[in-house]
């Protein structure tokens, strides 16, 4: 049954996107709440086996365990959603997550020593790991072709607020003298995700879900209830896309790979063969992008902006904090452009800017912390807020979608989890480095992201396909080629931009008797459109 019948079509719609922002606004202010508490007085003086500061003898190394621990529980989060994500559901999963991290951030809260605030970041990061492998993957599912990569956009849009917030609250905070400096802060972490399980728990859950589980009635309300159409065309619309999925689903099952006995093979062992559906190449694609997120240097900046601005550019740690403040700010509005952009331009293009832009910010940022002349730092400042720039613009929400995008409906959650798994152990490897690499390499630190960058320009151009405007059952043709996918009505067409790109048109079966056009369309009225250059020319 469904849990909410009072909202349908758009205002659900903008309803999920609402709940999946607030997981990942949760995630943003994870990523940047510790930033600005590391160098705070209460907090040193709470624990003084990480003060960093000038006076400080506390270690270096140890303070990159404390805030990349958080990493590891992300990865063994993503990891149980690999192995179980695809069992409990979209909606189940996304609560769990959220209930676990509330445990976790209650223990951060109240820390009185390191191995206890470590133990609060490895739960927290649990239930961070399990919501953000299973929250891209029911927002795909639940969104419309033409608005899925806008509606992810969003998404991510709110993560970077989320990021944003939490430098302006550890910069708040920065004036009181007692605890609540570093407590507050890390108390909010429960509200937002409080209100993200308030929200799931009123909305559907993923349509896909459903028909691959055999819960069909569910599934075609939940698709009824999604629709953006009206009246007769909705009803058809509903009826189409319902069909497409299950003929897709279908076909999937028809292919699953099987063991040497002809038994089917799990979704966790399928991302790991090669066969016609070209599963692994699927999932390394999904995996690839994640990887290119975290190398490209964005947590450099992300976890350790106040100290980078204080030790690498020269500032006090007042300026330090504002500064932080400043530039999520910059970060946040920036990462508003891809929600007219990503659906438009498209995914490949994108990220080609952001790997450009990134390579040369990097590049000019080693170059003015080598040196100490007079305006260096200034420039070494805007290197650091044009970078989030670059990142923000084609970094940030495509490699959420990708892995959700290219994998095929009986693997997407769990390589949608690997992805995400491949995302927290890059980002432990970044996280974990740098306070170590700042103190004992200095500048030289940045040339290393900066030869990352370059390096993912031909990887990007060569592998990596288009699918802006592509129904997930459509995207299926980009590796296969072989999928028939349902005809359009006329009255229809305009609800389903991209027909260009592998939609089908009806070929009358002669054999038929009777006025066709009021048959229900079957496999056999078909023919596939061949795909226009422009979607294949990178596959």
């Amino acid at each position: 049954m469904l849990r909410n019948t009072l909202l349908k079509g758009r205002a659900v719609n903008w309803a999920i996107t609402a709940c999946c922002g607030s997981a990942f606004l949760l995630f943003g202010y994870d990523q940047g709440v510790m930033s600005g508490l590391l160098t705070g007085s209460a907090f040193t003086q709470q624990f003084p086996e990480i003060d960093t500061t000038d006076g400080g003898n506390g270690s270096a190394s140890l303070q990159g365990t404390v805030v990349a621990i958080y990493e590891i529980g992300c990865l063994f989060g993503s990891l149980f959603t690999f192995f179980f994500g695809e069992r409990l559901g979209r909606r189940r999963c996304i609560m769990l997550g959220c209930t676990v991290l509330i445990i976790g951030a209650t223990l951060q809260t109240a820390s009185f020593g390191i191995p206890q605030l470590i133990v609060g970041r490895i739960i927290t990061g649990l239930g961070n790991g399990v919501n953000t492998s299973t929250v891209p993957v029911w927002h795909s599912e639940t969104t419309q072709a033409t608005n899925r990569g806008r509606a992810l956009a969003i998404e991510l849009a709110i993560n970077i607020f989320g990021v944003m917030t939490a430098y302006w609250i550890d910069y708040g905070m920065s004036f009181v003298n007692n605890p609540a400096q570093f407590r507050a802060p890390l108390a909010i972490q429960l509200l937002f995700a409080i209100v993200t399980i308030l929200l799931v728990l009123v909305l559907p859950e993923s349509p896909r879900w459903l028909l691959k589980h055999g819960r069909e009635d569910e599934a075609l309300e939940v698709l009824n209830q999604l629709s953006l159409a009206t009246g007769d065309v909705r009803i058809d619309s509903v009826n189409l896309e319902y069909a497409q999925i299950r003929l897709a689903l279908e076909e999937e099952m028809a292919a699953t790979v099987r063991d040497k006995n002809g038994n089917p093979v799990s979704a966790v062992r399928a991302c790991f063969t090669i066969g016609r559906e070209r599963y692994f190449y699927r999932v390394m694609l999904g995996v690839g992008s994640q990887f290119m997120q975290q190398l490209c240097g964005i947590n450099l900046i992300t976890y350790y902006a106040p100290v980078i601005f204080e030790q690498s550019v020269g500032l006090s740690r007042d300026i330090s904090l504002l500064m932080s403040g400043f530039n999520g700010i910059a970060y946040f509005l920036s990462s508003l452009i891809p929600i007219w952009t990503i659906d438009r331009i498209g995914r490949r293009k994108l990220m080609l800017f952001a790997a450009i832009g990134q390579c040369a910010c990097m590049a000019i940022l080693a170059g003015t912390t080598s040196v100490s002349f007079k305006g260096t730092g200034i420039v070494a400042a805007t290197m650091l807020f044009l970078f989030n720039f670059f990142f923000a613009v084609g970094l940030l929400a495509i490699p959420w979608l990708l892995p959700s995008e290219y994998a095929p409906l009986p693997i997407r959650a769990s390589a949608a989890a690997l992805a995400s798994a491949s995302n927290w152990i890059f980002t432990f490897l970044v996280v974990e480095i740098t306070p170590v690499s700042i103190s004992s390499i200095g500048y030289k630190t940045y040339i290393y992201f900066c030869v990352f960058n370059a390096c993912f320009i031909p990887l990007i151009y060569f592998f990596y396909p288009e699918t802006a405007k592509l129904s997930l059952e459509q995207i299926d043709l980009l590796f296969t080629g072989e999928k028939v996918l349902r005809v359009l009505p006329d009255e229809l067409r305009n609800l389903r931009p991209g027909e260009e790109h592998g939609m089908v048109e009806r070929e009358v079966d002669s054999r038929a008797s009777g006025d066709d056009k009021d048959l229900p369309i079957t496999i056999e009225h078909q023919r596939p459109i061949p795909f226009e250059k422009e979607a294949t020319e990178k596959v």
